[in-house]
């Protein structure tokens, strides 16, 4: 599975009017600029960031299929934690491992209670080892 975080504009301009399938922002020129495309190789989560003051950036927003959250609560990117280290936030979307998927969701659970079975039925969709997720086998009954 391959993953990717994409700019979504300033924090302070954007997120209070940040709603699942928004596709535009407003960017510092008060102009409307489309939120990055995924790239075709991106067939897992999207996480979206927007920079906060002082060139931070805060996890806003997560997609995959048909599912779109819009976190309440942010979480600020640490670049080794989340993002591993050699990928950075910027305007062109950022593929992401497994593992990074995982630490950015769960974090995410642990800051938005309320929608932490949201997050969970995505997280629920990814293996952190890479590898596909084993099938539950049922016994018989004697």
């Amino acid at each position: 599975m391959r993953h990717c975080l994409m700019y979504q504009g300033g924090f302070e301009r954007n997120f209070p009017n940040l709603k699942p399938g928004t596709t535009t922002f407003q960017g510092t020129d008060g102009g409307e600029h489309p939120v990055p495309v995924a790239p075709p190789t991106c067939d897992g989560a999207r996480f979206y960031s927007m920079e906060e003051a002082g060139k931070k950036f805060a996890a806003v927003r997560v997609q995959h299929g048909q599912d779109d959250v819009v976190v309440k609560n942010e979480i600020l990117l640490d670049q080794g934690r989340h993002l591993w280290f050699g990928v950075g936030c910027a305007p062109e979307p950022n593929e992401l491992t497994d593992e990074s998927e995982a630490v950015n969701v769960e974090e995410l659970m642990v800051e938005n209670h309320e929608q932490k079975r949201q997050l969970a039925e995505i997280r629920g969709r990814f293996s952190v080892t890479g590898k596909a997720k084993p099938k539950l086998k049922v016994k018989a009954k004697a």
